[in-house]
């Protein structure tokens, strides 16, 4: 098997995390905060998620990303929720710069997720980690999480193992 990896930001990495582990061909998935460099260098909620490209390609997970957080709205926690794609290396930056081109299309308003450089990753405590998995009840997960993954049931069952 030939995993890959690309980290994820958006929202609260609870629900990106239960999100990405929901998904076929996802091997891992890192729940914590990502930096990156310059003006982007501080940590925001994020994730990175392991994945067989050979069962789920880098465009469905930056589609299924897109979908299920506010990637067109710039709230005012936009630091500490950057709305980000985080590559790892510069051929990974063009391809994902051109698959939010393209997925832009599916939105009314425009994408304001960034495409940026991966620097550091320092991961949640591990009471914070599998959150959904082990606190499925908790109206946090019942509120903001099961909608979430009642769209990825909607729209991408097929790629689900839920």
């Amino acid at each position: 098997m030939n995993n890959s990896q690309i980290g994820l930001g958006g929202g609260c990495h609870w629900c990106t995390e239960a999100i990405f582990q929901s998904l076929k061909g996802v091997t891992l998935v890192k729940q914590g905060y990502i930096s990156s460099i310059g003006k982007n260098n501080s940590f925001s909620e994020a994730v990175i998620v392991s994945y067989n490209p050979e069962v789920i390609e880098l465009k469905d997970l930056i589609e299924v990303h897109l979908h299920t957080h506010k990637s067109t709205s710039n709230h005012s926690f936009r630091k500490k929720y950057r709305s980000a794609v985080y590559y790892l290396d510069e051929k990974q930056k063009a391809i994902i710069a051109t698959y939010i081109r393209e997925l832009n299309e599916d939105f009314d308003n425009e994408l304001i997720t960034k495409v940026i450089k991966l620097n550091k990753f320092k991961s949640s405590r591990n009471e914070l980690l599998d959150y959904y998995k082990k606190n499925p009840e908790k109206p946090f997960c019942k509120r903001y999480i099961n909608p979430k993954l009642d769209l990825l049931r909607k729209k991408y069952i097929k790629k689900t193992n839920l």
